[in-house]
């Protein structure tokens, strides 16, 4: 597969990937940009282990953990401001409120939510992050259950 075809293919879910990671529109393109470096530097030595979707949802996953680890290094105060309103205004509020609930769960639980919403078969998101498939489905729906909780809570729908 050409870097350009996989490129096309996969931007704007591996965009919306990293958006769910870090809620943070310049860092998610920054993201997703280190992202594709990354598949084009490697992307001979991909094997066909796996569909190259779940290798490039890996690399993601990775580098968006590599982020949260860097930002959990300095305190919150130290951490360059970004002028990212205008941008996150553009969000239609439900889904910026959507980002905002995912930003709050656990690594694990925002790796696997991202990846569902991006519509990853369960089987798949099972072997990015390592667990069963079952475990998947279990915590995909104590997940989304989490997620209408906070929605209720704040009076969203």
């Amino acid at each position: 597969m050409e870097f350009e075809e996989v490129y096309k293919t996969y931007w704007d879910r591996i965009f919306r990937l990293c958006m769910g990671f870090v809620n943070d529109y310049d860092i998610a393109q920054d993201l997703a940009q280190e992202t594709f470096i990354i598949v084009w530097q490697k992307l001979e030595t991909f094997r066909n282990e796996s569909s190259i979707g779940t290798w490039i949802f890996r690399i993601a996953s990775n580098n968006c953990l590599r982020q949260i680890e860097k930002e959990k290094r300095f305190p919150k105060s130290d951490l360059p401001i970004h002028l990212t309103e205008e941008k996150q205004q553009s969000l239609e509020p439900q889904i910026q409120f959507l980002y905002k609930c995912i930003a709050e769960l656990p690594e694990t639980e925002r790796i696997i939510i991202s990846l569902e919403l991006e519509e990853v078969k369960q089987a798949e998101i099972a072997k990015i992050v390592g667990l069963s498939e079952a475990n998947i489905r279990v915590k995909i729906h104590r997940i989304k259950e989490k997620l209408t909780q906070k929605f209720k809570e704040n009076g969203q729908q």
